[in-house]
């Protein structure tokens, strides 16, 4: 349980008791008496009288009573912080395009390079979630299962390169397999973030089918289309080294929207790295949003049991100020 204060300024107010403790050891000079003794026998073995001893009781009283009441002034609130699941966390893959077409370098210093470093970046983002990746060019492999280990998976996915199985652009098996990865999953929000530069050209699973198969799961795909339009610079091998020439490289958008539509995620277009890290923490936010819903915060006020206490307290100074500890004007 929490303790917080509603209006904390009035907390401030507890500043004035030390100085009105100061002021009544200071006024305390003006009734104690001066006598003068010739010699100190005369008052050694005097004891103060038990009813002596507690003279300063009420004002002790009156001083904490003021603190109470300042404090319950304040709205002290206790909060007790509930959730409406058995679950933690979120559980996301991410499906990347590690084709030949992702070495364009209209981004810095290619395509595939500045996905790696925004899913990277994104990573560190979920530290409290599961998550996996797994990749895709003409067939497609999970190169990291849902793991909290987020230091496993960053060093995989910094080795991600292309060539690492046949080329083509398997978008449907990419995203059947994270599916797979997913469809057993036990978290509140489970979902894929998808991510290619290319039209569905290869893999035996047809990407709307697996679009479907992931709704029926219940599983969330955010498509992301990468690069520029028109024309981009593209790195050829040739005898005499790297050559760069002007490709189109066509990305079927209205598959990918399509896709994102059947499963309740939404559809991305990033035409710069920048772009793609503001889409990466829009996904961030978005998928938070969803969690944050199935908790709730109560507060309670526990101001009553001190307001209680200080007239209780008030009560008691009252009685001995008047009665047994009462002084002559």
């Amino acid at each position: 349980m929490d303790i917080t204060f509603a209006y904390k300024p009035f907390l401030l107010l507890l500043a004035v008791i030390p100085l009105l403790v100061a002021w009544y050891i200071w006024k305390q000079r003006d009734y104690s008496s001066d006598i003068r003794f010739a010699h100190s026998a005369f008052v050694k073995g005097v004891r103060k009288s038990f009813r002596l001893r507690l003279i300063h009781l009420p004002f002790l009283l009156r001083m904490l009573v003021m603190a109470l009441l300042i404090v319950a002034l304040a709205r002290p609130q206790s909060s007790s912080r509930s959730q409406d699941v058995s679950v933690e966390g979120i559980d996301i893959m991410i499906a990347l395009d590690i084709s030949g077409s992702m070495l364009a370098e209209d981004f810095r210093p290619n395509r595939l390079e500045a996905a790696k470093q925004t899913a990277l970046e994104f990573i560190e983002m979920r530290p409290t979630d599961r998550l996996g990746m797994t990749v895709f060019s003409g067939e497609s492999f999970t190169l990291c299962p849902l793991t909290t280990d987020h230091v496993l998976l960053k060093e995989l996915a910094s080795g991600v390169k292309t060539g690492m199985v046949e080329d083509g652009t398997a978008i449907g098996d990419g995203l059947a397999t994270s599916l797979n990865r997913l469809r057993e999953s036990q978290a509140i929000s489970k979902v894929v973030i998808l991510l290619t530069d290319g039209i569905n050209n290869a893999g035996v699973i047809d990407p709307l089918t697996a679009a479907e198969i992931a709704s029926v799961y219940g599983i969330r795909v955010y498509t992301i289309g990468v690069g520029s339009k028109g024309s981009v610079p593209y790195p050829f091998q040739t005898p005499l080294g790297v050559q760069y020439r002007q490709v189109e490289i066509p990305v079927d958008e209205e598959l990918l929207q399509q896709m994102a539509e059947m499963t309740g995620g939404s559809y991305y277009w990033a035409d710069s790295q920048s772009k793609l890290q503001e889409i990466y923490e829009e996904i961030d936010q978005l998928e938070r949003t969803r969690i944050d819903v199935t908790e709730y915060t109560r507060k309670t006020d526990e101001y009553l049991p001190l307001v209680l206490l200080a007239f209780l307290l008030l009560g008691l100074e009252l009685v001995l100020r008047n009665t047994w500890l009462k002084t002559n004007p």
